[in-house]
């Protein structure tokens, strides 16, 4: 009897203890979420009743589905075109149009905000990645990049790329009925960063084991931050954790080539980290290069594949661009005859239509949908107060959507890019790079791949989808829902 009455007992003793510990906790919950912001005038819109998770469930779902700006922009109906939300675990406040795109990025704006990321995007790139530094750290690491990437620099190694984009692209095609063409243009223009920008040698087994573990890493960007078993979060730490300790081994092989003079110091981003020196004589961290290291193949190849894929798709549906494409690319390699068949800088700036038909699809479906900054301090704009430590939200396709900017924005129509036709667009409109100090430095480089690699597939293969009408989807990227597979078929008089 005693046992019995002491189990029925258990649970009034826990309520004792448990209800007056949750009575606190709601009481500074509601303190800390809502009385510290009594004063402000905070833009409309709903945090939800757990700001960590808040509407991040059904951004998510939106986002997979590729209905992302539809979601924006019922907000925007009903809040107007700034408001604030609760996403990927932070309170964010969200802005639609040109004058919110250059308060966030312009360059000389003191807007008090500077790169930090939602958590999830920090614990996958990294709290050193460049995304996440501000003031001389950021002109540091950011000054290591563009020096490598600065146009000047990419057109030395033009024709290498080009070589090794028609090794890549044939070995991947030759002999083949159909290709999967997300997968098969994320291994080209992963090794082509790896090769170019790394230095690092054309390794199947263990680019393609890279590639898998980066691919699974930036699933976990843009997830709700629960580290729970089987989630997409945990999977995404654990394969960030592997490639950690690959790039900790690449830098201590890359250290003894240094001092064997065998490769320079502006050979490579690696080389190039590695020579850094801050405003106390002092290297940069190997934490702060892992993580450098991680942030730069994600913005060099992810979006560069995504960028591929969508023109391959479009040029598979529309014969008129995809004959206006093969015209020009066929003109330019008429011209390259005498060069060993190699393109050279002067041949891709030949490539003016195709480059055009790039920059509409990015407007139309731009592969990074925004990007997150964070207040550093109280800020202002609008008319509306922007608390310190909130996220701000910046959103290409509400500017590209914009009948006031784009006329019949809905419409295909790449000569909207022909500055001999159009006036030019207004500035911080277009913003598949971004804009300002903040535009992405690798924008030239990924241009001169994705020439390149059109450039070669138009001319030697011609091809249809296998799945008509195969939807789009952002995981967090946007590429076509089935991976894009496609019929090849050679091009015997290139042969």
């Amino acid at each position: 009897m005693k046992v019995i009455f002491e189990c029925h007992q258990l649970p009034y003793t826990l309520t004792l203890i448990l209800v007056p510990f949750l009575t606190l906790f709601l009481v500074f919950y509601l303190k800390y979420y809502f009385f510290s912001l009594r004063g402000k005038k905070l833009p409309p819109g709903k945090l939800g009743l757990i700001p960590t998770i808040g509407e991040s469930l059904s951004f998510l779902r939106a986002h997979r589905r590729d209905k992302t700006i539809e979601w924006i922009q019922s907000h925007a109906a009903k809040y107007g075109p700034i408001f604030k939300t609760s996403l990927l675990g932070s309170k964010t406040i969200v802005m639609t149009g040109q004058a919110g795109n250059r308060f966030i990025l312009g360059r000389n704006s003191d807007n008090g905000l500077v790169g930090n990321q939602p958590a999830s995007a920090v614990a996958i790139l990294g709290k050193h990645s460049i995304f996440e530094l501000s003031g001389s750290r950021h002109k540091l690491v950011r000054g290591a990049i563009t020096s490598i990437l600065r146009p000047e620099s990419i057109r030395r190694f033009v024709s290498e790329m080009d070589s090794i984009v028609k090794r890549l692209l044939f070995q991947e095609l030759n002999g083949k009925d159909w290709i999967p063409v997300v997968i098969k243009m994320k291994r080209i223009t992963f090794k082509v960063t790896c090769s170019l920008l790394l230095g690092l040698a054309e390794k199947d087994q263990e680019t393609d084991k890279v590639l898998e573990d980066l691919t699974a890493s930036l699933h976990g960007m843009w997830a709700v931050p629960l580290d729970l078993p089987g989630s997409t979060y945990r999977k995404a730490l654990r394969a960030r954790g592997r490639l950690s300790k690959v790039f900790s081994n690449l830098l201590v092989e890359r250290k003894k080539e240094l001092e064997l003079g065998k490769v320079g110091l502006q050979d490579d981003m690696v080389s190039s980290f590695l020579s850094l020196r801050d405003e106390n004589g002092e290297p940069l961290l190997e934490e702060e290069i892992v993580d450098n290291i991680v942030t730069l193949l994600f913005a060099s190849h992810d979006t560069t594949s995504t960028l591929v894929s969508l023109i391959i798709r479009h040029l598979a549906r529309d014969k008129y661009t995809f004959d206006k494409v093969y015209a020009e690319q066929k003109k330019i390699k008429g011209a390259k005859e005498g060069n060993k068949g190699q393109l050279r800088w002067g041949d891709v700036e030949m490539m003016n239509y195709t480059w055009r038909v790039a920059q509409e699809l990015m407007r139309l479906t731009p592969p990074v949908f925004g990007n997150f900054r964070c207040a550093m301090r109280d800020t202002k704009f609008g008319g509306f107060d922007i608390p310190k430590g909130w996220q701000v939200f910046w959103v290409a396709p509400a500017t590209h959507m914009d009948k006031e900017i784009f006329k019949d924005p809905t419409k295909f129509d790449p000569s909207r890019f022909d500055k001999s036709l159009c006036k030019s667009v207004p500035p911080y409109s277009f913003i598949p790079f971004g804009a300002g100090s903040r535009i992405c430095p690798g924008a030239e480089f990924a241009r001169i791949e994705v020439l390149l690699i059109i450039h070669h597939l138009i001319l030697n293969y011609r091809w249809n989808e296998v799945i008509p009408d195969e939807p789009l989807t952002r995981n967090p990227m946007l590429y076509p829902a089935k991976g894009l597979p496609i019929w090849v078929y050679q091009r015997e008089e290139n042969h």
